[in-house]
């Protein structure tokens, strides 16, 4: 596909952000070559799946210690904890979804706000985009101008037919648009962050960056922290080649240090098994 009729694959050639691609693609390769994947990588999926709901979570204003999250079965108790379960269900739905991503992803996306709400306790709200007027419940992105419910219709309706045509682009910048599209959007009521790293998720598991799912972007998201994280959207939200070169990069850095913990989750079953 050609870049005049692929607007991904402009994105590719910014700044820096083919050395971020490369940096990531180096990154990862090293995780999947380690010794411990050959035997175990099954656990490494779960390990992975855990730290990144938690990261995901946490981003979302619920900071909970990983051994909270591992040790917690109720996650109904409070604003904090149905967040966190939220980030959990949505993680171990996004590994289902693969195959239905590029054929529908905006039925993608409807399943991933139902699966994040867990109830459809608030009628049609649940799993479709807003209505005029109709608010929308995201405090880390309160400062952020809310486009209109005809703008969401407009610009999902295209992230949909940009995702259905494939891309020549990387997969970082793919997954970086789509997560930065989903916020700035912010298309449903509610859970609109953790659905937008979920289907980052999403991307980086489909295009075979990470296969089997081992290298938890929303672990570096929040390690990197809420304001980095927002300063980085910023430059998405801008829509200058700069601002979307800083938002790819920063996109880019949280796959880094997903490796780096999964890593460490190798490095520990290795001497475990010494």
């Amino acid at each position: 596909m050609s870049s005049a009729t692929d607007p991904l694959a402009a994105l590719g050639a910014l700044p820096g952000v083919s050395e971020s691609v490369d940096s990531v693609r180096k990154a990862v390769d090293r995780v999947y070559g380690h010794r411990v994947m050959r035997r175990r990588s099954g656990e490494i999926t779960s390990e992975a799946a855990l730290r990144g709901a938690r990261g995901s979570a946490a981003l979302s204003g619920a900071d909970w210690a990983l051994e909270e999250v591992r040790r917690r079965t109720d996650f109904g108790a409070d604003a904090q904890a149905r967040t966190v379960g939220a980030a959990l269900r949505l993680t171990a739905e996004a590994g289902q979804l693969l195959s239905i991503w590029r054929q529908s992803p905006l039925r993608v996306l409807a399943r991933l706000h139902l699966v994040a709400t867990g109830t459809a306790a608030d009628g049609d709200v649940v799993g479709r985009p807003r209505l005029a007027g109709e608010p929308v419940d995201e405090p880390l992105l309160a400062d952020v101008p809310l486009p209109s419910a005809d703008e969401v219709a407009g610009r999902l309706d295209g992230l949909s037919r940009l995702v259905i045509a494939g891309s020549s682009a990387p997969a970082l910048v793919v997954a970086a648009v789509v997560h930065g599209e989903l916020l700035a959007l912010r298309p449903f009521a509610s859970y609109n962050g953790l659905v937008a790293r979920a289907a980052e998720r999403i991307v980086l598991i489909n295009s075979g960056l990470d296969p089997k799912a081992i290298c938890p972007a929303e672990v570096g998201h929040a390690e990197q922290g809420r304001e980095a994280y927002l300063a980085a959207f910023d430059g998405y939200v801008s829509g200058t080649a700069e601002g979307m070169a800083r938002w790819i990069a920063h996109c880019g850095r949280a796959v880094e240090l997903g490796v780096r913990e999964s890593t460490a989750v190798c490095e520990a079953l290795q001497r475990g098994a010494a």
